[in-house]
C-alpha cells in the first residue's frame, strides 16, 4: 500500500497535478518562451525591407537571414528533445531561453548580412531547446485528454498571439528606431520566465531516454542543410552537378539516419512512431500547414510595405485580424471535435488554406489590399484549426514518457514547414521577380544587378534615381513581384489540396 501511495505521489509531482490552478499557472509560464520565439519570427519578416536597405544583402542572403534560424532549429530539435529527456526539460528550457535572449540582443548590432546570418544561426541553436520542452512539459502536466487538448490549443494560441504582437510591436519599433530594435523584444519576456518557471513549472524527464548521439545529429544536419540550400540555389541558378550531389547527400544522410535509429536499442528518435498512420498523417499535416503560413507571410509583408507603400506598423495592423482568427480558431476547434471527427476538422482547415491562396492569386496582382487581409483571415482559421488538432493527435498517439520524442518530431515538422515555406515559395517568388522585371537602359550594370536581386533592393535603389527613371523601375518591379505572387499562390493552392487529402485519408480513424 505504501509503495502504491509513493508511486501516486511521484506521478503527481511529475504531472504538476497538485491542483488545477497550479497546472494552468504552469501553462501560463510556459507561454513566455513560446512568445519569445513567435514574436521574433513575425517581427523579423516585417524588418526585411529595412534590413535590405541597411545591410544591402543579396537575394540569397536575404532568404538566409529569414531561413537560417528555422533551418538550424529543424536540425537540432530532435537531439535537443532527447537532451531534455535526459537532463530535464525545464532545465533545458531555462538554458535555451537565456541563450536565445542574449544572442538576440547581440544580433541587433550586426554590421553586415553575414554577421546577421551567423547571429540568427546561433539563435536557432538555443531556440531548439525551447519548443520541444514546452510541448513535452504540457504532455506530462496535462494527462487527461480533454485538458491536454485545451492546453495545446492555448499553447497554439500563445504562438499565434506572439505572431500577432510581433508585427505591431515590431512595426512601432521600426518606425521609431532602427531595424535592430526588433531583436530586443525578447528581453522583457525572459525576466518573468526565469523568475516563475522554477517555482511553477515541474521538472520532468524520460526514465529511459535515448542517448545523445553525435553521429545522428550530424546525419540530421547533413539531411536538412543540403536540402534547403539546394532549393534556394536551384531557383536562382538552375540545376547543376554540384546541386545534384547535394541532393544525393541529403537523401543518403536521411536514409542512414533512419537506419541508425532502427538499429539502436535506445534511439535518439523513435522512427517506429511513424508506423502509426494517425501520427505520421498528423506530422505531415503539421508541416504543410505551417509551410502555407510561412510562405504567405514572406510575400504579403513585402507586398503591403513595398508595393502598397504602408508603414511597417500599419502593415502589421492589416494582418492583426488574421492572427486573431488563428487564435480564436485554435480555441474554438476544441469543442468542435467532440461532434466532428478530428480528421475531417483538419481537412476542412486545410481547405480554408487553399481558399486563402486562391484569393491571394487574385488580390495580389489586382493590388487589392483588403483582399489580402481577408485571405489572411481565412488562412488563420485554417491554420489555427489544423495546428491545434494535429499537435494534439501527435502527442495523444504516444505514451507520456515518449512526449519528448513526439514533441520534437512535431516541432521538427513545424520548423521544417517554416523553412520550406519560405525557401520554396520565397525562392520561386524571387525567381519570378528576376525573370519578369524590366531594367531601364539608363541604369549601370551594378544598379541593374541590385534591382534584380529583390524588390527591397529595387525600392532602395529608386530613392537615389531621377523621378522618371525611378517611376519606370518601380512600376516594372511591382508588376514583376506580383507575377511571382500569382505563381506562388497557385502552388500554395495545390499543396493545401494535397494536405487536405492526406488529412482526410490518414486521420479519419482518429477519435477525439
Amino acid at each position: 500500500m505504501q509503495s502504491r501511495a509513493a508511486a501516486i505521489r511521484h506521478q503527481t509531482e511529475i504531472a504538476g497535478a497538485g491542483s488545477a490552478k497550479r497546472r494552468w499557472a504552469a501553462l501560463v509560464v510556459l507561454m513566455l518562451p513560446v512568445l519569445l520565439v513567435s514574436v521574433d519570427g513575425t517581427a523579423l519578416s516585417f524588418a526585411v525591407p529595412l534590413i535590405s536597405a541597411a545591410l544591402d544583402p543579396t537575394g540569397t542572403q536575404l532568404l538566409w537571414i529569414v531561413d537560417v534560424y528555422p533551418l538550424v532549429l529543424a536540425g537540432l530539435l530532435v537531439p535537443m528533445g532527447s537532451l531534455g529527456d535526459r537532463i530535464g526539460r525545464r532545465k533545458l528550457l531555462l538554458i535555451g531561453a537565456t541563450g536565445f535572449t542574449i544572442v538576440s540582443a547581440l544580433a541587433a548590432f550586426a554590421p553586415s548580412a553575414a554577421y546577421l546570418i551567423a547571429g540568427r544561426a546561433t539563435m536557432g541553436f538555443f531556440g531548439a531547446m525551447l519548443m520541444p520542452s514546452t510541448l513535452s512539459l504540457i504532455r506530462n502536466i496535462f494527462t487527461v485528454p480533454g485538458e491536454r487538448r485545451t492546453a495545446i490549443a492555448v499553447w497554439a494560441a500563445g504562438f499565434s498571439g506572439g505572431a500577432a504582437l510581433g508585427p505591431i510591436a515590431g512595426g512601432f519599433l521600426l518606425e521609431h528606431f532602427y531595424w535592430g530594435s526588433v531583436f530586443f523584444m525578447a528581453v522583457p519576456v525572459l525576466a518573468p520566465f526565469l523568475l516563475l518557471a522554477p517555482i511553477l513549472v515541474p521538472e520532468s524527464k524520460d526514465p529511459n531516454p535515448g542517448r545523445v548521439d553525435p553521429l545522428s545529429i550530424g546525419l540530421i544536419l547533413l539531411t536538412m542543410v543540403p536540402l534547403v540550400y539546394s532549393i534556394k540555389t536551384f531557383t536562382h541558378y538552375g540545376m547543376s552537378a554540384p546541386l545534384t550531389l547535394l541532393l544525393a547527400l541529403a537523401l543518403v544522410a536521411g536514409s542512414l539516419f533512419v537506419r541508425r535509429q532502427l538499429t539502436e536499442a535506445t534511439p535518439m528518435l523513435d522512427v517506429r512512431l511513424f508506423k502509426n498512420p494517425v501520427f505520421s498523417g498528423a506530422v505531415t499535416v503539421n508541416l504543410l500547414s505551417i509551410f502555407s503560413q510561412a510562405g504567405f507571410l514572406y510575400f504579403v509583408s513585402q507586398h503591403l510595405q513595398l508595393v502598397s507603400g504602408l508603414s511597417p506598423m500599419t502593415a502589421g495592423m492589416y494582418l492583426l485580424p488574421g492572427l486573431i482568427l488563428t487564435i480564436a480558431s485554435g480555441l474554438a476547434v476544441v469543442p468542435l471535435v467532440r461532434h466532428l471527427r478530428p480528421g475531417y476538422t483538419v481537412a476542412l482547415g486545410l481547405l480554408c488554406n487553399a481558399a486563402a491562396f486562391a484569393l491571394v492569386a487574385y488580390a495580389g496582382p489586382a493590388g487589392w489590399d483588403l483582399g489580402l487581409v481577408i485571405a489572411f483571415g481565412i488562412l488563420g482559421i485554417g491554420v489555427g484549426a489544423a495546428e491545434t488538432i494535429s499537435n494534439d493527435l501527435i502527442l495523444g498517439a504516444v505514451p507520456a514518457h515518449k512526449a519528448g520524442a513526439a514533441s520534437a518530431i512535431s516541432e521538427t515538422a513545424y520548423e521544417t514547414g517554416s523553412v520550406l515555406g519560405t525557401a520554396v515559395l520565397g525562392s520561386i517568388l524571387n525567381a519570378a521577380y528576376r525573370s519578369h522585371i524590366a531594367i531601364p537602359d539608363s541604369l549601370t550594370a551594378a544598379q541593374a544587378a541590385t534591382a534584380r536581386e529583390t524588390l527591397g533592393g529595387a525600392t532602395h535603389l529608386a530613392d537615389g534615381l531621377d523621378p522618371s527613371t525611378a517611376a519606370l523601375l518601380m512600376e516594372s518591379a511591382h508588376s514583376a513581384f506580383d507575377s511571382g505572387v500569382l505563381i506562388t499562390s497557385i502552388i500554395g493552392v495545390v499543396f493545401m489540396l494535397i494536405a487536405a487529402t492526406i488529412a482526410w485519408r490518414s486521420l479519419r480513424t482518429a477519435t477525439a
